[in-house]
């Protein structure tokens, strides 16, 4: 797995081949030096291993092929490995592991950027392909897996993946949309939302969604209703105490994922209101427990198994050398009535 590698794999783009001992010689190092570097070795010492790349990066050297000994993997990488979106996550890729006869390596992150050191591992076990979830690369890392010719597929991510990597998505402004065009439906106007953070790309869209199903019908953004949060539990339950405290309270939340709206549950017991008599709530996911939670949840399904599934196939085809028919997929959400919801006039 850490072999030295084939000079002949190593092109500057544009202009002719250069060798392992070239950019050894414009890097001031020694050829088995940079043949580590190339292979993820950790044996290089830090300012050794920044001058390589600088100069791999600098001359955008890249490889001709997929190497002979490529392992039979493909990298997972999640900001953070747990709960029920990473397990409907880790389903889909596994489906099409199976199929192909690959192993998956699962990574955490612990935050939306790799650190340091996985970019090394990655490099050293040289995977068929990496399928980072909803998270991004630095500059940086970005080079290194362009020079390795590593592919990289984006899944969920948090930014805007411009076309340097393939991506797959949802479609998050439909499903703001939908969210709060139903319960616009349902006679309610007074409607609050409980977001992701800003800087990210589906909570932007989905509340993108939810002020454009208000605009459609004339009704106005109070912003005292909209309350930012980061996707946990926490946010329903802290944002929730403050919504529901106000002297005109919201009729009705959309929340930016069931684990918002699980803790909007407690809030709103907290402040003795039923759901949905008094509190309507609409969640994002769809996730298994949002069916069996007490009432089951109204939520906009995001298909987290089939964008996994996807964006799998798209790393397989990417690693076999071959030209994948999509280079940006955005799969359909669907608005799944439960219980959770209900007409204002029923409200008592």
């Amino acid at each position: 797995m850490t072999g030295s590698t084939d000079p002949s794999l190593l092109t500057q783009t544009p202009g002719p081949a250069m060798t392992v001992a070239q950019i050894a010689e414009l890097a001031g190092v020694s050829v088995p030096t940079v043949s580590r570097v190339i292979n993820g070795r950790s044996d290089v010492a830090p300012l050794t291993r920044a001058k390589v790349e600088e100069v791999i990066s600098r001359h955008g050297f890249r490889r001709l092929k997929r190497p002979a000994n490529r392992a039979a993997l493909l990298e997972l990488v999640f900001h953070e490995l747990a709960g029920a979106y990473a397990m409907e996550i880790i389903k889909g890729v596994e489906r099409v592991a199976d199929q192909n006869g690959l192993a998956v390596v699962l990574s955490e992150m612990h935050g939306h950027t790799p650190g340091r050191g996985w970019i090394e591992g990655v490099l050293a076990r040289r995977p068929i392909g990496v399928i980072a979830v909803f998270s991004g690369l630095t500059p940086q890392q970005s080079d290194q897996i362009r020079s390795r010719d590593i592919p990289f597929v984006l899944l969920d991510p948090t930014g805007d993946p411009g076309h340097e990597f393939p991506s797959v998505g949802a479609a998050n402004w439909s499903g703001g949309f939908s969210a709060t065009r139903h319960l616009l439906d349902l006679g309610h106007r007074r409607i609050a939302t409980i977001t992701g953070p800003h800087g990210m790309l589906s909570s932007r869209a989905r509340l993108d969604g939810y002020r454009a199903a208000m605009d459609a019908t004339g009704t106005p953004v109070s912003p005292e209703l909209i309350y930012e949060g980061s996707f946990q539990t926490e946010d329903g339950l802290n944002h929730g105490r403050t919504l529901l405290g106000l002297e005109d309270r919201p009729t009705a939340v959309v929340t930016h994922n069931d684990l918002q709206a699980l803790g909007l549950y407690r809030a709103a017991a907290e402040a003795r209101l039923r759901i949905p008599d008094d509190l309507s709530v609409v969640g994002f996911d769809d996730l298994p427990l949002s069916n069996w939670i007490t009432p089951p949840l109204t939520t906009i399904r995001q298909p987290l198994t089939e964008m996994a599934a996807a964006a799998a196939n798209l790393a397989v085809t990417l690693g076999r050398g071959e030209v994948p028919t999509h280079h940006r997929m955005e799969l359909a959400t669907d608005l799944i009535v439960r219980s959770s919801t209900a007409p204002l006039h029923a409200q008592v």
